[in-house]
């Protein structure tokens, strides 16, 4: 599974989680699985024990830690609309919404909107499939 994709070396990931509440938690990790597998049984206390269950809505594979990292501050500091975005991999909306910061209750989504995961290349090869360029 994520940690170890055939040919790929080192797995690191970045991760959006939606909690039972429907906020969002971002993290990072080099066992995808193992992580997530934490969140769900309460492992940590922090920001996802008291907000479980959760479902795993985007993840992305780096080449190492450091941008893993980089990439999950990076979300973490985005909008509610811009993380949805992100889940339904609306990468021109995310576009509009880094140009538009100050005119984002226009672009928000309803509070009650709940993207459902889009599956990209790595969650294919994470569930034993091949990777398709």
């Amino acid at each position: 599974r994520a940690a170890g994709i055939i040919g790929l070396g080192m797995a690191f990931w970045a991760y959006l989680l939606r909690c039972a509440d429907g906020s969002y938690y971002v993290g990072h990790a080099d066992n995808i699985d193992h992580r997530l597998s934490e969140h769900q049984l309460g492992h940590f206390p922090g920001y996802t024990h008291k907000r479980r269950p959760v479902t795993l809505v985007w993840s992305e594979y780096f080449l190492n830690r450091d941008d893993a990292k980089a990439s999950k501050h990076q979300i973490k500091g985005w909008s509610r609309a811009k993380k949805e975005a992100l889940i339904a991999r609306d990468y021109a909306r995310i576009s509009i919404l880094a140009r538009n910061a100050g005119a984002r209750s226009e672009l928000e989504l309803p509070p009650t909107a709940c993207p459902e995961p889009v599956e990209g290349p790595f969650d294919r090869l994470r569930a034993g499939g091949k990777l398709q360029g």
